[in-house]
């Protein structure tokens, strides 16, 4: 051991104090007051300093934008719409930090003796190095250090004009163009909110994913919706890009074959994110690795193959969400706190949202898992309702109907598994769906429940009977009584 190393011992050490990690000391530390709270960093959320916040206030900006100068469906005129960036993205960075202050704010009510400022990296099983002066020695570890940006080599040749959600929101003002490589949440939504408020965007993807859409029709409904409004192909093939003295190359062939060279002054990589753990010294220990290089752990209670080791939130690389983060951290922490004495952690049903217009919803099992589920059955065993938005009433009243949504369910329990969709109110109605999910609703129970008039949730009505309608017939004999229970609101309102 180095001289001057101060050495510590704890019951618990926590590496990373963002939500999971933060999480994670308020669990804990209802079982022991020997704990260490280690961040390599600075105080402050992914979620409050580059994801979710300043990305939808990036959003709600673009919106105001977009419907002041899409009023004439309704008769209105607006004579012209300015959009100041600098007041947009001074706005951004000034509600950002103070979400961030809030943050600090939590971290600040943890004792002091609780924290420690450096980088921590395993020793051994047992043992952190902090940088160079504090040697911790703990009984249960757990690892909450975050993701990063991730994104492909060809991109680094943009050098100081390459931006990412961690770098983009420091800009003083909204670019003149942007070459978005990424259509997933992070490369559309910015996308689109950044093309609303009169950046010149093109979206490029490689696999032809959108938005994480697993089903075929709505994808490729999402795609041809979002071109309406800018540039995207999902299947781009791009040659390179390169930073010249007035912004970015980059050579692609467009959508018809044709080599196009085009100047960018940013390019935004949206490629996806990796969990910060490869510098951790992993090798260390005994901690098994998936192919990404990550902690192998038990989903319920985030234990990793050394049972002392727990890893929660963006770090283990699985749902990088911030509600995940929050239940993974109090999993971990409580674990970490009671160990040996270790319990599994009620996860709630799979919900995640896409906030572009129209908004993406994905509740429960996926297209590919319910498929998966019921693979190798001699007939299909699982049904899937659906309903467009296009007509449906609130939708049109409003001017946003655009989208679908399809809902899985078991062809005979009536079970309802999971949805996706593409539309108005998605993040509402995802919510909606996700809460059944987790009560374990059959399609016939969710059809029981009130649903106002004119509302956009009657188009997951449209959808559940739709579902309802494929179930056996033995399972449909409670179709007469909703149609009765309908029938009698319809008379009251």
């Amino acid at each position: 051991m180095q001289p001057n190393i101060q050495v510590i011992h704890v019951d618990v050490a926590i590496i990373g104090t963002g939500t999971a990690g933060m999480g994670a000391y308020r669990e804990a530390k209802k079982h022991t007051d020997n704990i260490l709270l280690i961040e390599g960093g600075t105080y402050g959320t992914t979620c409050a300093k580059v994801g979710c916040m300043p990305s939808k206030l990036l959003i709600a900006a673009a919106d105001a934008a977009h419907h002041a100068s899409k009023t004439e469906l309704f008769g209105v005129y607006v004579d012209t719409v300015n959009v100041n960036g600098k007041e947009v993205m001074k706005r951004i960075q000034s509600e950002r930090n103070r979400f961030v202050s809030f943050v600090l704010e939590s971290v600040q009510g943890f004792e002091e003796s609780h924290k420690i400022i450096g980088f921590a990296k395993f020793q051994d099983e047992h043992t952190l190095l902090i940088d160079d002066h504090t040697q911790v020695i703990a009984k249960r570890i757990v690892i909450a250090t975050g993701s990063r940006p991730d994104y492909p080599e060809f991109l680094t040749a943009a050098g100081n004009r390459l931006l990412t959600n961690d770098s983009l929101f420091e800009l003083n003002d909204l670019p003149k163009s942007i070459a978005v490589f990424g259509p997933g949440v992070i490369g559309l939504e910015l996308g689109q909110a950044l093309s609303r408020l009169g950046v010149m965007v093109k979206v490029f993807g490689r696999s032809g994913s959108v938005a994480n859409l697993q089903d075929d029709e709505m994808r490729h409904y999402a795609e041809q919706t979002f071109n309406e409004e800018f540039y995207f192909d999902a299947k781009a093939r791009v040659i390179s890009t390169i930073e010249k003295e007035n912004g970015v190359e980059v050579i692609y062939f467009n959508k018809v074959g044709k080599k196009v060279t085009e100047l960018f002054q940013y390019v935004l990589a949206a490629t996806g994110r990796k969990a910060n753990v490869d510098q951790l010294g992993l090798e260390n220990t005994s901690i098994v690795l998936d192919e990404k290089d990550s902690p192998i752990f038990d989903e319920l209670t985030l234990q990793t193959s050394v049972d002392h080791i727990f890893v929660a939130g963006d770090a283990n690389n699985t749902l990088t969400l911030l509600h995940e983060a929050a239940d993974d951290g109090k999993v971990a922490g409580s674990n970490a706190g009671s160990y040996p004495v270790i319990a599994q952690g009620q996860r709630r049903a799979p919900l995640s949202v896409v906030f572009t217009e129209p908004q993406v919803a994905s509740v429960g099992l996926s297209l590919k898992e319910v498929k998966n589920h019921y693979s190798g059955q001699k007939d299909s065993a699982y049904v899937v309702g659906q309903v467009s938005f296009e007509e449906q009433g609130r939708s049109r009243v409003i001017g946003k109907n655009k989208g679908m949504l399809k809902i899985y369910a078991d062809k005979y329990s009536g079970n309802f598994l999971g949805g996706e969709m593409f539309g108005p109110a998605a993040e509402h109605i995802g919510h909606l769906l996700a809460w059944a999910r987790q009560q374990e609703m059959t399609i016939q129970k969710m059809l029981t429940m009130p649903f106002y008039h004119p509302v956009i949730e009657e188009g997951l009505r449209t959808a559940l009977r739709d579902t309802q309608s494929q179930l056996s017939l033995e399972h449909n004999d409670i179709e007469e009584f909703i149609m009765t229970y309908d029938n009698v609101i319809q008379l009251v309102v």
